[in-house]
């Protein structure tokens, strides 16, 4: 399963990595995707989970509709 964020006060290369490593400790070997311009954050593997993570890292994610 896919899960899709916008993550508004995700702004730079820290936040990036941050995100990034967050969700990489909760679902390992999980393909992530960070677009910074965007401030979109794609996952594959559980959403919630994933926002959980997000969330926890100090970040406000936005799920996305599929």
């Amino acid at each position: 399963m896919t899960a899709i964020f916008n993550v508004p006060d995700m702004t730079c290369g820290h936040c990036e990595k941050t995100v990034r490593g967050a969700l990489e400790e909760v679902l390992p070997g999980a393909p992530v995707t960070v677009d910074l311009d965007s401030q979109k954050v794609t996952v594959e593997g559980d959403a919630a989970v994933a926002e959980a993570a997000i969330r926890e890292a100090g970040y406000s994610p936005v799920p996305v509709s599929s």
